[in-house]
């Protein structure tokens, strides 16, 4: 079924839309995954993020701070460290290369039914 394709394709790249989340600065985690929800199409759930950005940390693509909050438990940011910021770059140029490479693909697939 087509639902489980896309459920794999949005896992695929939620790491990738993580990163880009945080290229403007630090955001705590459920601001990041609110932030992420507003995009209709990625459909992602706070069981879907943390995990993310606790391997991302954990591997030294993220650094957190945690801050007290009014409100109730302390806050942790998340921001991107330098290499972070590489991985992203990484990212970012890859990216291209591979809708290239889809389209390209898409394109023959359509001369070939065409001819």
């Amino acid at each position: 079924m087509i639902d489980g394709w896309i459920t794999q394709l949005r896992k695929g790249v939620l790491e990738y839309c993580v990163l880009l989340a945080l290229r403007r600065g630090e955001s705590y985690g459920y601001e990041l995954v609110q932030a992420l929800q507003r995009i209709e199409d990625l459909a992602v759930s706070e069981s879907t993020v943390y995990p993310i950005l606790a391997r991302l940390r954990q591997e030294g693509f993220l650094k957190s701070r945690d801050v007290p909050s009014a409100a109730g438990p302390p806050r942790r940011y998340f921001s991107l460290t330098p290499r972070g910021k590489v991985r992203l770059a990484e990212m970012n140029a890859y990216w291209p290369m591979l809708t290239n490479a889809l389209e390209q693909l898409k394109s023959d697939k359509e001369k070939e039914s065409g001819s």
